[in-house]
């Protein structure tokens, strides 16, 4: 499966964004799907997940209640909305398709990356 991630940018904190990554080559909605970034200088972390049918998310605590997911299977593309941005929000952001229909927050449960796109909040 090939994945295109796009809507990185520059914003104000407290801003929005909204990321895209578009998947091809697979049937989208056999997979769950998730969210990862990576900021300078740290490893990457989980953001959050959502099952193959969109019926179920998972996000790491530091973005509950301000970051959503969802998809459109139609479209074959999952969505990361990001509401009240911080400048500690600031990474590259990566979409990935997982081995099976689950949500899971373990990259080891995801086997295609896209090619990230950055998200830079200024203070």
């Amino acid at each position: 499966v090939q994945l295109q991630a796009s809507g990185g940018g520059l914003v104000q904190a407290g801003g929005s964004l909204r990321l895209s990554c578009a998947a091809s080559g697979r049937t989208f909605s056999n997979y769950g799907m998730g969210w990862f970034r990576q900021a300078p200088g740290k490893e990457r972390e989980f953001v959050g997940t959502i099952n193959s049918s969109g019926g179920s998310t998972y996000y790491a605590d530091f973005v509950k209640g301000r970051f959503t997911i969802n998809r459109d299977n139609a479209r074959n593309t999952v969505y990361l909305q990001m509401n009240t941005l911080k400048p500690e929000d600031t990474a590259v952001y990566y979409c990935a398709a997982g081995r099976s229909g689950w949500a899971s927050t373990l990259a080891m449960e995801y086997d295609a990356w896209g090619q990230g796109t950055l998200v830079t909040v200024s203070s």
